[in-house]
């Protein structure tokens, strides 16, 4: 196939670049030349580029959650960011967008519009963002990881597709419950205060549990030092880190993860068939995070504990409820792998070529 521009919109959080990324790479394998659209202040600046992909500058801001002086600001940038988007989509001869929504997304979403470019819009979250509610209707396939959000979507244009995840999530094995319990704890790369201080509530409870617990945690890298030397003398076994560079293999020591429920977390829970217990970040846009939570949950992959309940004595309580089940967390670990969909960042780029002008879709 002839070689094709697709540009790439979203930006702001790793939840947005990291899946955009993996899309680009996919393109890009495949002979295209996928370019980025973001801000020099988003985890874009950062990523791209050491990817080795171009991108392209505007200056724009959120809508949702922000003071007037913000939205006066957003709606100022507006215009310039559209007119940017619509001539560097002329100046490539851009074939198709693909977006991850989010405010970033949002200028290059309407000058694809104005253009009459298609769009393939990947909704991550079970309840979709703000750009991608308001621009929904007009695009042209609509991929998404959760059922539930299909109802925001023109029907017959939306597809189960769930969010591009690494390979080797796929290929953790299912793990043989043993006399010790490992469970994983994950705020994300900065860690959680939540979840940081519900552990430390819960070690002493825990060293009183009918089973032994070993423990691992990935504290962020402001927390990791004073939760690493109160743990030493915790009984536990176990380990506390700033950031865990493999996560995948920690995923498979673990019979039990304690995360928040972001898209990235829960389709790797997904992808590793693992049980989880999930605090939603309770400040995220929409509250999305409490939707995801909630869909796992309903599948009989998770526990939904919410941010003001999660205390260590309420984890502790969790924990041990969900191991002292026999057969439990094999039940939720198969519930999750149910919802794993591979190849992801595959048919996103199938979908591309094929409302570009070519390919079979």
């Amino acid at each position: 196939m002839k070689p094709r521009a697709f540009l790439m919109a979203g930006g702001g959080t790793g939840g947005h670049v990291i899946p955009l990324l993996a899309v680009a790479r996919e393109l890009r394998r495949r002979g295209h030349q996928p370019f980025f659209v973001g801000t020099r202040r988003g985890i874009e600046a950062r990523l791209v580029p050491s990817e080795g992909f171009p991108i392209e500058w505007i200056e724009i801001g959120g809508l949702k959650r922000v003071g007037w002086r913000q939205r006066l600001e957003t709606l100022w940038q507006l215009p310039a960011g559209v007119a940017k988007c619509w001539s560097r989509c002329g100046a490539r001869r851009v074939a198709a967008v693909f977006s991850l929504g989010g405010y970033v997304a949002g200028p290059p979403m309407i000058a694809a519009w104005l253009r009459r470019i298609p769009v393939v819009l990947m909704e991550p979250n079970a309840l979709p963002g703000f750009t991608a509610r308001r621009m929904g209707r007009w695009v042209d396939r609509a991929l998404v990881s959760f059922a539930e959000a299909q109802r925001y979507f023109p029907a017959g244009r939306t597809e189960l597709t769930g969010l591009p995840v690494r390979e080797e999530f796929f290929q953790v094995p299912a793990k043989p419950r043993g006399d010790t319990l490992t469970v994983l704890v994950t705020g994300g790369s900065r860690g959680s205060r939540t979840l940081n201080q519900a552990a430390r509530e819960a070690w002493p409870l825990l060293r009183r549990a009918p089973f032994a617990v070993r423990w691992i945690h990935q504290a962020g890298q402001d927390a990791a030092g004073d939760i690493s030397l109160e743990f030493a003398s915790s009984g536990l076994e176990g380990r506390v880190t700033a950031f865990i560079d493999d996560m995948p293999a920690a995923f498979a020591e673990a019979d039990l993860v304690v995360c928040r429920s972001g898209a990235g977390a829960v389709a790797e829970l997904a992808a590793a068939g693992k049980p989880s217990i999930l605090t939603p970040f309770p400040y995220a846009a929409d509250d999305h995070q409490t939707a995801n939570a909630q869909a796992l949950e309903r599948a009989g992959a998770a526990r939904l504990v919410p941010d003001h309940e999660m205390t260590g004595e309420r984890l502790a309580r969790e924990i041990t409820a969900l191991a002292g089940e026999p057969g439990l967390l094999d039940r939720m670990g198969a519930a999750a792998r149910r919802l794993a969909r591979p190849g992801a960042a595959a048919r996103a780029a199938d979908l591309l070529e094929q409302l570009s002008g070519g390919g079979s879709g």
